[in-house]
Parts: structure tokens; sequence; C-alpha cells
């Protein structure tokens, strides 16, 4: 399994672990961490789940969709470093990954 790093808003960090496949916002989800609302499920309809990626990592995520932009342009808190976390599959290269959970808006 995969590990995953996790920043809260409030600071917290929390490391979790991550199956092969599954998307970064299941991986939080799972690992207990409830502040990523996540509303529609991973569905790719809401903002919810937006999380900042760690820079060194950007070569290895599949690029933003074009409805993953639309959905991100709509966030106050975008920036180079925004993505949707239902739109990031984990795997064994990006174990060590640290996200920062984006302002809510």
């Amino acid at each position: 399994m995969a590990e995953l790093i996790v920043m809260t808003r409030e600071g917290n960090e929390h490391t979790v672990q991550a199956s092969d496949g599954a998307s970064i916002m299941e991986a939080i989800r799972d690992g207990g961490i409830d502040e990523l609302l996540a509303l529609c499920g991973g569905c790719l309809s809401c903002a919810t789940c937006h999380v900042y990626v760690d820079p060194d990592f950007a070569d290895l995520l599949p690029a933003v969709s074009a409805d993953e932009d639309d959905l991100l342009d709509g966030s106050t808190h975008r920036t180079e470093r925004s993505r949707l976390s239902c739109q990031l599959q984990m795997t064994d290269a990006l174990s060590g990954m640290r996200v920062v959970i984006a302002p809510e808006d």
C-alpha cells in the first residue's frame, strides 16, 4: 500500500494508507479525516474535495481535465497546486506525496 501524507486545515499532519487505484479522496476519507466534504462522492460535480498537491509529484499526475478545471475555477482558493482529490488515483509512484486540504469556499 502507498502512503499519503495529509495536512488538515488546522495544520495537523496524518499519514494514511492508500490502495493502488483508490482515489486520493477515498484514501483521505477512509483514513478517518472527515474535514474533506466530497459531497458528490467523486462524480466530478462539486469541488468539495479540493486539495493542494505536492509540486514534487506534479509530473506524475494526470493533466487537469476541462471539467475539473471548470470546477476549480469556481474556488476563490485555487492555486497552481489545486486539484480535486476525486480525480487523482493512488499508485506506488505517488507514495509519500503530501496534500493539503484547501480552505472551504
